[in-house]
């Protein structure tokens, strides 16, 4: 009917198994079958094959990972699940919105879709390692969700999406482009040679860093360039870099 393959949900540092068979249980419900697990506090477990009930074989497939960048590094959208607002605010998806880009996109890209902790979700380092940020409309009384049922609420969207596609002629963006979105393990590297020039041209002082590489980061997660966009922008950097060499010679 359609292909969910290219869809992976990413658990970071799940501390209750439970919520991990859970978790494999609502992608199977809903027709997704890769999971990666940052940093579990207790995997392999019996209770989680437990909760799992007839999703086991997500759980023997999952991927243990030790980071978060690690686990998205294959990824050209990344899309973290946050239940509160930013000192910078991120680009920001309903549910729904959240379903159909993945749906638009999956077909060119790889797509991470990152819950974090029970407790406390995913860290402000975390978040930024994400294009755009999902948050579910609970209600404000209590907008605490239990980490799988949030899973399972993302991924009935995601579900819905596709079915509502199917007969359709809305063709993705991607399909119209001529270059591959950069991954993250790419995107990362930019980062790094980023701000590493940024600090030889007195840019950027890593000891008062303003949060300027976390604004950086948003921009270029806004823009999601390309592979060849990502290309040309090394090349700048490195002739900068060549240049500020002749220079001090």
């Amino acid at each position: 009917m359609f292909d969910l393959s290219n869809i992976s949900v990413v658990l970071v540092n799940t501390s209750h198994p439970g919520n991990i068979g859970a978790t494999a249980r609502a992608m199977k419900n809903m027709g997704l079958s890769k999971l990666v697990l940052v940093q579990p506090e207790n995997f392999p477990s019996g209770v989680a094959v437990g909760r799992a009930v007839s999703a086991t074989d997500i759980l023997d497939a999952a991927r243990v990972v030790e980071t978060l960048q690690e686990a998205v590094a294959d990824c050209g959208l990344v899309i973290g699940a946050s239940a509160r607002s930013r000192r910078i605010p991120w680009p920001m998806l309903s549910p729904q919105a959240c379903a159909e880009k993945v749906i638009r996109e999956k077909d060119t890209i790889r797509v991470a879709l990152v819950f974090g902790r029970e407790d406390s979700g995913l860290n402000n380092e975390e978040l930024q390692l994400c294009h755009f940020h999902v948050q579910i409309p609970a209600d404000e009384n209590y907008p605490s969700l239990n980490l799988a049922a949030a899973v399972m609420v993302i991924c009935y969207e995601v579900r819905k999406a596709a079915l509502d596609r199917i007969g359709t002629a809305v063709r993705a963006e991607d399909e119209f482009w001529d270059q591959e979105k950069a991954t993250g393990e790419q995107v990362e590297h930019f980062y790094t040679h980023l701000e590493r020039v940024m600090v030889k041209i007195d840019f950027h002082d890593p000891e008062n860093p303003r949060q300027l590489m976390q604004r950086m980061r948003r921009l270029f997660s806004r823009i999601r360039i390309d592979v060849m966009e990502m290309n040309i922008l090394r090349g700048i950097l490195t002739n900068i870099e060549f240049h500020i060499k002749d220079q001090d010679k």
